[in-house]
């Protein structure tokens, strides 16, 4: 057996600084250090791990391991903040890694993120992500949503009619834009590596949606300071069950539904925002025979339920206060 990596302290330099949020992980965590570790042994590698207070173990099991940075938090603040958590103890690197703890690292998947992160403008890569050993494709790669694309997804459907023009549909279903590297508009955000630079300068992910839509609005900003998100096809990622669909929980598509519509209503003006609101209704109608979207319908219809759902508990700011 190869020899385990070594992950470098906080006050070292890190290629690149890895921030995984965990919660309940205690069944991926190993495999995903283990990963880790094998690339530790030719990258200088530090891992921040984020626990929202599992209850299975996860941030026992990470303690075990004394090379790892671990933050123990006595509440779940959802994703954003525990990204934003991990920041806080990143220190000195060249790039950050966000990184869910299901997914499994390819060799050479971390380097080759690297080596794309250095092209003029890139400010963020995205691998490309499979399902299992069979090499079938998680399609990640995701448009700025729209009115248009929101219907043209309420029509067709969100992965049916792979042909139809990037502006009828939020996901690119389209295969060749999986075999070649270009600028996307964002990735479902499992997989991230950020430039540190702009880490910096970009800041805090937003912790309003608890989960679901910060990636959008994360990628928004590296691009508003006028870096693009990279798409890296040979930098290769396992995501067992891929990255949601009709696995989901009724609750997970609620919450995922109802920040699609907050991230729109903060981007756009009220009629622009009402109209989205209406589109993502009747996509919901459409698909009420299915269990999530029928759960959906209500928080659509009656936004005075949004506050039943999960929320960041304790603002970043006063977390971080002095």
């Amino acid at each position: 057996m190869a020899e385990r990596g070594q992950f470098v302290g906080e006050g070292e330099h890190a290629e690149v600084a890895v921030a995984v949020v965990t919660y309940n992980s205690a069944y991926d965590m190993p495999t995903l250090i283990n990963d880790l570790r094998r690339d530790a042994r030719t990258m200088a590698l530090r891992l921040v791990v984020v626990d929202n207070d599992s209850q299975d173990g996860s941030a026992d099991l990470v303690a075990a391991e004394e090379d790892i940075v671990l933050i123990r938090s006595d509440r779940n603040l959802g994703f954003g903040a525990g990204v934003n958590e991990a920041r806080t103890r990143i220190g000195p690197c060249s790039a950050v890694l966000i990184l869910n703890p299901d997914m499994r690292v390819r060799e050479h998947a971390v380097e080759r993120m690297l080596a794309s992160l250095r092209r003029s403008g890139v400010g963020a890569v995205v691998p490309l992500n499979i399902t299992g050993a069979d090499g079938a494709i998680d399609p990640t790669l995701r448009r700025e949503p729209s009115i248009m694309r929101a219907l043209g997804d309420a029509i067709g459907g969100g992965r049916r009619f792979p042909c139809r023009p990037g502006w009828l549909s939020e996901t690119d279903m389209r295969p060749d834009s999986y075999t070649r590297e270009h600028a996307v508009d964002w990735a479902t955000g499992s997989v991230m590596l950020i430039r540190a630079d702009v880490d910096e300068s970009v800041g805090n992910w937003t912790e309003e949606f608890f989960m679901y839509s910060e990636e959008i609005d994360y990628c928004r900003r590296i691009r508003e300071q006028g870096h693009l998100v990279w798409f890296d096809p040979t930098a290769v990622f396992e995501h067992p069950g891929g990255g949601g669909g009709s696995g989901r929980s009724t609750a997970l598509a609620t919450l995922q539904t109802v920040n699609r519509i907050r991230y729109v209503e903060g981007r756009h003006g009220k009629a622009y925002a009402t109209v989205f609101r209406a589109v993502v209704l009747l996509s919901a109608v459409i698909r009420s025979h299915r269990r999530p979207h029928r759960g959906s319908l209500r928080f659509i219809i009656n936004r005075d339920r949004w506050r039943d759902l999960p929320a960041a508990p304790v603002p970043v700011e006063q977390r971080q206060a002095p």
